[in-house]
């Protein structure tokens, strides 16, 4: 405890060190009143556990307390993280979040990026609505990770547009797995009032490790357009689309893999 000049310290236990004194007092003079020394060591004592015991309750409520509003503050940091990397309508990774991930997948090994985009949505939200355009989307998430698994990178990086993060150092793999996509969106039957099937465009980039985000994304959403002028509901590979100048350059084979 800090002493104010001019001032002697405060002793909280001015009182016990006085029945203290007295009984070392009568301890030491066999003349002198041994019980009344005693009968108050016991009072001051009995009143400094009683204390100790409310002090120890305190101190057990106050660190309850404490726990229980670390669990929180943990608790709200966990949600805060996933608020901010995750999209609220799907659960998907958020743009963001697929673009950290896919960046740490790039730098580490050769990686896929499969990009799709649900074709004519907007005819879904006209038709029946933005409730059932937003039930279409949540459904499209909820196949592609039934589809591919709780540890794959499944993000949604527009409004209808979603992103698959897939390390492999197979080209024909990607495909695969594209294609996959493709047919289980158009194989999923949704709630109604959606009364029609609903299809995927899909492009592909595959890119070697230390390839930058923004070359991969470039590459995949090429694809995908050429996936949409192709007639949808199709896979799109970037390597194998024609080059820009067909009439400068003979043109690749524009090798496509329809869904059915």
């Amino acid at each position: 405890m800090m002493t104010i000049p001019g001032r002697e310290e405060a002793d909280l236990f001015a009182l016990e060190s006085a029945a203290l004194a007295n009984a070392r007092a009568a301890h030491a003079d066999p003349r002198a009143d041994a019980r009344a020394a005693l009968a108050e060591m016991i009072v001051h004592y009995e009143r400094l556990m009683r204390e100790s015991r409310r002090l120890i309750r305190r101190s057990d409520r106050a660190e309850l307390d404490m726990n229980q509003m670390n669990r929180q503050l943990h608790e709200l940091a966990l949600q805060l993280e996933y608020r901010a990397t995750h999209d609220p309508l799907t659960g998907a990774l958020n743009r963001a979040a697929v673009i950290e991930h896919a960046s740490g997948c790039l730098e580490r090994g050769d990686m896929a990026l499969i990009v799709l985009d649900i074709d004519h949505f907007k005819w879904v939200n006209d038709d029946f609505g933005h409730p059932a355009g937003d039930a279409v989307i949540k459904t499209v998430v909820l196949c592609l990770q039934a589809l591919l698994g709780p540890e794959v990178a499944i993000g949604r990086v527009g409004g209808e547009e979603f992103s698959v993060v897939w390390p492999t150092s197979s080209v024909e793999e990607a495909q695969r797995v594209a294609a996959s996509i493709c047919e289980a969106i158009a194989d999923q039957v949704f709630a109604a009032p959606i009364d029609r099937q609903i299809t995927a465009s899909v492009g592909i980039s595959w890119n070697r490790v230390g390839t930058s985000f923004e070359t991969a994304y470039s590459h995949a959403d090429e694809a995908l357009y050429a996936a949409k002028r192709a007639g949808r509901n199709c896979v799109k590979l970037h390597s194998m689309l024609p080059p820009p100048h067909p009439a400068a350059t003979p043109p690749s084979e524009d090798i496509s893999v329809p869904c059915h």
